[in-house]
């Protein structure tokens, strides 16, 4: 049987607790291990926060909706869809963990925790829109 939960939020950390209940909430009754959902609520939190913050600089009348499809047996997708600008972490060159710490540098880690958690991301720009979709494949219970 195929989910879509739906989450419309404005670009402001203080609505990341949300984010977060949105999305447990929506996987809690699917037979996704607790470990699992604990990996993609952590991952979400970071994508998100670094849209609110670098996209639309906290500004809470800006917009962005997350979306998470669930089709039992098949990989789990989430969609952030937004209109601010991209920031596609595929593009990014991960520093290595011992240059940050060696220059004690504060950025970073989050998207190499962002590709370890997740087996895809990828992002797409329509006319109106920018979407990144995460993907991921979790053993149902």
């Amino acid at each position: 049987m195929k989910y879509s939960y739906k989450y419309k939020v404005g670009c402001s950390i203080e609505n990341l607790k949300g984010v977060r209940d949105f999305i447990r909430s929506s996987l809690k009754n699917h037979n996704i291990p607790d470990l699992q959902i604990s990996e993609i609520v952590l991952a979400l939190d970071e994508m998100c926060s670094n849209l609110m913050i670098h996209a639309h600089h906290c500004n809470n009348e800006d917009l962005f909706e997350l979306v998470i499809h669930v089709d039992n047996n098949n990989p789990l997708v989430f969609e952030i869809i937004d209109d601010g600008t991209v920031f596609d972490i595929n593009e990014f060159s991960t520093p290595a963990i011992d240059n940050i710490i060696h220059e004690k540098r504060k950025g970073g880690l989050g998207i190499r925790l962002v590709k370890s958690i997740m087996d895809k991301v990828e992002y797409q720009k329509t006319n109106e829109h920018n979407i990144c979709r995460l993907v991921k494949t979790v053993r149902f219970k």
